[in-house]
């Protein structure tokens, strides 16, 4: 019976648990995997590198809501939602949402510019985290990752696993949830 009650106290007080968290509980069947953080925070500052090796930290995107996927070459599910996040990017582009795409290959950027190619990957640019510093600051666990990231610099949420990124249904949430 204690298990029982404490189950309940524990699936009431999740969505309770912050209203502004109250905008980003995923719809049942749209993005399953996203788990929202409880209380947001703040994102990791370990730098990465651009495709000219510019070095950046998200703190460069601040004031900006971002999308922030960690992917690689050699993760399967990472490759087949590589196009969604292209169009995803562009979809909300006119909402002033970021999406970066942080490739963990350690072979960088050559890897990553003849994936893009070879896949008609236009849209998103190329970001390298090549000694996975800040795949580890962000307590990824698995590939691929999001991370939902809003314009004081805070994670609100990520889903772990592949997800259907430009489907109307995960635009929309995306939109509720990171929007203005």
């Amino acid at each position: 019976m204690f298990w029982l009650l404490l189950a309940a106290i524990v699936s009431i007080s999740r969505p309770l648990a912050s209203a502004e968290g109250g905008k980003c509980l995923a719809p049942v069947g749209v993005l399953d995997n996203f788990e929202l953080t409880q209380p947001p925070r703040a994102v990791t500052k370990q730098p990465f590198t651009d495709a000219t090796g510019t070095r950046i930290t998200l703190a460069d995107f601040r004031g900006k809501a971002v999308v922030l996927n960690f992917w690689a070459t050699w993760c399967a599910p990472c490759v087949r939602e590589m196009p969604q996040l292209d169009r995803l990017k562009n979809i909300l582009a006119a909402d002033k949402i970021e999406v970066l795409a942080l490739s963990v290959d350690r072979a960088g950027t050559p890897l990553v510019k003849k994936f893009y190619d070879l896949n008609r990957i236009g849209n998103l640019d190329i970001f390298i985290d090549k000694s996975s510093k800040v795949l580890r600051g962000s307590k990824i666990l698995g590939l691929p990752t999001t991370i939902l990231i809003d314009k004081q610099g805070r994670e609100i949420g990520r889903a772990l696993g592949a997800a259907e990124w430009d489907s109307s249904e995960a635009v929309a949430f995306i939109r509720k949830c990171l929007g203005s």
